[in-house]
């Protein structure tokens, strides 16, 4: 395979790396032979998953870090973390992201606060600590995993959908304003992925129903769909894209009346 589209001799740093597309993310990229760094915040899934991607790839080095990257302290942290292991850096997926579900006028300032920090401003502070790491070598790389919901009106609550659409606005600021320094910074914007944090909804037949008659694939989307694209993004084969989002939807954006 050429090197093109290959990912050795790079480390990625992961956040939201114990399940879902985290997880995926991480499968992926090492699979295509990136060495692996991945923060979440519970270390019991973490560590499971990391036992299974060394005992898959024993060439690579796969280490974790847990973190509540809402938190500064933890972000903080984070970078010690990464800067005491010596280690290049060369991807950034910024992933980690939650969300509580309600109509606008039913959140607490709290609540709000809680998903600006972990939605955005978690991204936005990650890509800064780490901007010197990813500028070393010119040819660093973000992906931030932002969401369909940033992008038009979906059911997920109104500060999810706006900390998602700024995610995707950092994306095209940061893309233009770091190009001189080597670094491409890309997004993906998925719709309904088949993941733990969307079970509860999709489990409710009337729902489920409604959600494919948006979708003409006619289908929800897998972890691995996602991580593909972010994959793809991180190539050098896609060394001339960036400040670009990728709808990974089934079409769902694109679907009118």
């Amino acid at each position: 395979m050429s090197a093109h589209w290959r990912l050795d001799q790079q480390t990625a740093l992961i956040t939201g790396a114990s399940k879902g597309i985290g997880a995926a993310c991480a499968r992926e990229l090492v699979a295509l032979g990136a060495d692996l760094l991945l923060v979440a915040r519970d270390p019991g899934p973490l560590e499971s998953l990391q036992d299974e991607l060394e005992a898959a790839y024993p060439q690579r080095q796969i280490r974790v870090f847990s973190a509540d990257l809402a938190e500064s302290e933890d972000r903080l942290a984070l970078m010690d973390w990464v800067v005491d292991l010596g280690t290049d850096l060369h991807l950034l997926i910024n992933n980690a992201g939650g969300n509580v579900s309600k109509p606008a006028l039913d959140y607490s300032r709290g609540e709000l606060l809680e998903l600006i920090e972990l939605n955005l401003l978690s991204a936005f502070e990650l890509s800064r600590l780490f901007h010197p790491q990813l500028a070393a070598h010119g040819r660093g790389a973000i992906v931030n995993v932002g969401s369909v919901s940033g992008l038009t009106h979906v059911r997920s609550g109104a500060p999810y959908g706006m900390t998602k659409g700024a995610l995707h606005q950092l994306t095209r600021n940061l893309a233009c304003e770091w190009a001189a320094d080597g670094i491409r910074v890309n997004a993906v914007a998925p719709w309904y992925i088949r993941t733990g944090r969307t079970e509860g909804v999709l489990a409710d037949p009337a729902y489920l129903e409604e959600v494919l008659e948006r979708t003409p694939m006619g289908r929800i989307g897998e972890p691995a769909e996602v991580a593909a694209a972010v994959a793809f993004l991180c190539l050098p084969a896609a060394s001339y894209i960036s400040g670009e989002c990728i709808a990974v939807d089934g079409g769902f954006l694109r679907f009118g009346f």
